[in-house]
């Protein structure tokens, strides 16, 4: 019991004295907060610039290697609806000793890309 009004106590204070600090207004205050706006200003046109490279560089960029991307997806499909994939039956690919209990193929089993155990 008194260990607990001990421990209550000093940390009662402990809030008293953090919320006295946080109000504090002493002259190493008035340093940190002109500090503190100094580098706010020398940051701004950094900041812009990074801004504006983020707009006008990044934006487009990221739009022209999508359209770039989806171009080539669409060339790779018609690819390989011309020549579809050979697939070769080795001896040691899909050993299954037992089935899955969803089944014969496994979870990540994409029977558009992938070629079943069953062939």
């Amino acid at each position: 019991m008194a260990s607990r009004v001990l421990f209550n106590s000093q940390l009662t204070n402990t809030i008293k004295r953090a919320g006295v600090r946080f109000q504090s207004t002493s002259a190493a205050g008035a340093e940190f907060t002109a500090q503190r706006e100094a580098v706010k200003v020398h940051a701004g046109p950094a900041a812009e610039t990074w801004k504006k490279i983020s707009i006008f560089v990044c934006i487009p960029a990221l739009l022209a290697v999508s359209v770039n991307a989806y171009n080539l997806a669409v060339a790779h499909e018609e690819h390989l609806a011309h020549h579809p994939p050979q697939h070769v039956k080795y001896p040691y690919i899909n050993i299954r000793t037992k089935d899955f209990f969803w089944g014969k193929e496994s979870l990540f089993f994409n029977p558009k890309l992938n070629f079943s155990a069953q062939e």
